[in-house]
């Protein structure tokens, strides 16, 4: 059996009262079981303060999450807040760990922490959730490839930490009320999980007639589409001449069917780009092997708010429901800024089954699988996407 519930608070300057409130709000609606983890997302405010570490050390499991710009649970959503989602079970158990530093390199360090994770716990877990630092020289897609080399039949779901800075410069991952600009924390959930996934993205009908198709790649790094500099194929379609090459570049989503993969299931992933190199360079937010093909998405306000309301409707059809924990882009959040800053938390808030217990909050990027096929996931890394981890 699983139960989840969610509380928050708006107390910043008192971390004891912090703690009570969330308390007060947690033993009035679950009773915890054997086994309990607690995900946490919080404004970079309840670090500096002290309210994070007190809440986290006063709970009585462990509790992991990430730093963001704005978030929603059951019953509220804001800016600056702090909120908590708890899963806890009599048949499911959960490890947490955090990884060394990986300003040097990826895959040394998680290959020590999952190996010692994996001895230590014997057994393939049912589910992952992993925390990663916004560390901008990686792509989003470097966590979860070297997490799948170690747990390839487990499905991944998590996020990238951020905050309300340009830079990101107070992004932090959580672990147990330490924070971490420069590690990974991630949990191990075993026994009876059953897991079920949603992706929410722009409607096919958003794609222009623009088709391009990756020829020289290395990474999140497109040179050539097309046979041609990824700079002079976008000059090609109008994007300079539109003025698309300025910031606003940065706002156009893709969608990418990268058929090459061994494991492409044939759906479509999202990516946006995160600038352009002197050479005409492509740097995407995401890794896109060469040879796959891609469309341009246009979007309003309107798509983004009606993806996250045909998801909540999704989830909230599915039978069985004991709580949803969601991740949504920071570029949706931008691309609703003309409705209002906290027009998706607020839908979000209002959207949901009101007897489902969950937690929603902005992310740098977001890990879910797209599909689960014979046992084995397609684990994916995602822009300008809503995921959902239904449990």
């Amino acid at each position: 059996m699983i139960k989840c519930a969610s509380a928050y608070t708006y107390e910043i300057d008192n971390p004891e009262d912090a703690f009570e409130e969330v308390k007060a709000q947690l033993d009035e609606k679950i009773t915890l079981l054997d086994n309990t983890i607690g995900i946490v997302t919080c404004h970079p405010e309840f670090v500096e303060s002290g309210a994070l570490k007190h809440i986290c050390e006063s709970l009585p499991f462990e509790v992991v999450g990430i730093t963001t710009s704005a978030q929603a649970v059951d019953g509220e959503f804001g800016e600056l807040i702090l909120t908590l989602f708890v899963i806890t079970s009599d048949d499911s158990s959960f490890k947490a760990a955090v990884t060394e530093c990986l300003d040097a390199g990826i895959s040394e360090p998680i290959k020590t922490s999952v190996s010692g994770m994996i001895e230590e716990n014997p057994g393939q877990p049912g589910l992952a959730l992993v925390f990663a630092p916004m560390m901008l020289k990686y792509a989003g897609d470097t966590y979860t490839q070297e997490m799948t080399k170690y747990i390839p039949n487990t499905p991944i779901f998590g996020s990238i930490a951020i905050d309300d800075t340009l830079t990101y410069e107070q992004s932090e991952t959580i672990y147990n009320g330490e924070t971490y600009r420069t590690a990974m924390v991630y949990v191990f959930c075993y026994g009876n999980i059953k897991p079920r996934f949603i992706v929410g993205t722009f409607p096919d009908e958003k794609a222009m007639p623009y088709k391009g198709e990756i020829t020289k790649s290395n990474g999140s790094f497109v040179s050539e589409i097309n046979n041609t500099s990824a700079y002079n194929y976008f000059e090609s379609i109008g994007f300079i001449e539109n003025g698309v090459l300025s910031d606003n570049f940065k706002l156009v989503p893709f969608a990418v069917d990268q058929i090459k993969r061994a494991d492409y299931d044939g759906i479509s992933v999202v990516r946006g780009i995160a600038l352009f190199t002197d050479d005409g360079t492509a740097v995407f937010r995401g890794d896109i092997d060469e040879g796959s093909v891609f469309s341009i998405l246009t979007f309003e306000a309107e798509d983004v708010l009606s993806t996250t309301r045909a998801t909540l409707e999704q989830v909230s059809n599915l039978p069985d429901v004991c709580g949803a924990l969601m991740f949504t882009c920071i570029g949706r959040r931008i691309m609703t800024m003309s409705v209002s800053p906290l027009a998706e938390p607020e839908t979000t808030k209002g959207g949901m089954c009101s007897n489902i217990p969950f937690m929603m909050s902005y992310a740098g990027g977001e890990i879910c699988p797209t599909l689960i096929k014979d046992g084995v996931p397609t684990n994916r890394y995602h822009n300008y996407s809503i995921v959902v981890l239904v449990l």
